[in-house]
């Protein structure tokens, strides 16, 4: 896509200062985001004023994505020597892979077209899209529209491209600090634009909604009980249930 001279500028700049600066961006953006905008980490939920299409838009993007995430830390991060040491042969781990992985990617395009149906549709939903959402969904979309396509383009032309020769090698390059980038550069082209929309997806991740990933209701585990009063005159004669207290009308 960009030639392969691993030293040429644009190679350079492409494939080792834009990681570096995604990466940079993703870590300190996500600091100041929670020093500085701590009531806004949140997704901002919608479900108050639409709950049909979410019920079914929003568990099939979410665990599609998690499948996806989950499969693309296992593709990047084991190394293939790792599998083969296992016992797992190429051929098994590239077939559940494939079929997992389409299988997740389906899911999550179909929930994430739900829910884009859904914004676009429903009134007052639409009125709390902000631009910042916008940009969101057509980050995300790119990055795995291109990443299924390349994947299911290879397969189904029956040249299926190994990533965890190119792509995951030269990923964890990145962060070694000796980025090989010809690694990438032997890559194809549609994997290479599928790196780079996840990339400005991960540089973008930090004054998203997406931000609401790295949260956990851990309070809810030590914060004391919310005590309700009821103020009917006759409350029968069952023992009240933990966390209310009768009082005097």
């Amino acid at each position: 896509m960009t030639g392969t001279d691993p030293s040429s500028p644009l190679n350079l700049l492409l494939w080792v200062g834009v990681p570096y600066a995604a990466i940079a961006t993703f870590i300190v953006g996500h600091i100041w985001r929670y020093r500085y905008d701590k009531f806004g980490w949140t997704t901002r939920s919608s479900q108050l004023y639409e709950r049909r299409l979410l019920r079914w838009g929003s568990p099939l993007f979410h665990f599609g994505i998690l499948f996806v995430a989950l499969g693309n830390v296992g593709g990047l991060l084991i190394p293939e020597s790792w599998t083969v040491a296992l016992g797992v042969s190429e051929t098994a781990y590239h077939a559940v892979a494939f079929t997992v992985g389409t299988i997740a990617g389906l899911a999550t395009i179909a929930g994430a077209a739900i829910l884009i149906y859904r914004r676009r549709t429903v009134g007052p939903v639409f009125s709390a899209t902000t631009r910042n959402d916008k940009i969101m969904y057509v980050l995300l979309m790119a990055t795995i529209l291109l990443g299924l396509g390349a994947t299911v383009l290879g397969n189904v032309t029956g040249h299926p491209h190994d990533y965890r020769q190119t792509v995951a090698p030269w990923f964890r390059s990145i962060f070694y600090l000796r980025p090989h980038t010809s690694l990438i550069l032997a890559a194809p082209a549609g994997f290479q634009l599928h790196v780079l929309a996840a990339w400005a997806l991960f540089a973008f991740w930090p004054f998203s909604r997406l931000v609401h990933v790295f949260s956990a209701p851990l309070g809810y585990l030590t914060r004391p009980y919310i005590v309700y009063r009821a103020r009917q005159p006759q409350l029968g004669q069952r023992a009240t249930s933990r966390g209310w207290e009768r009082v005097d009308t």
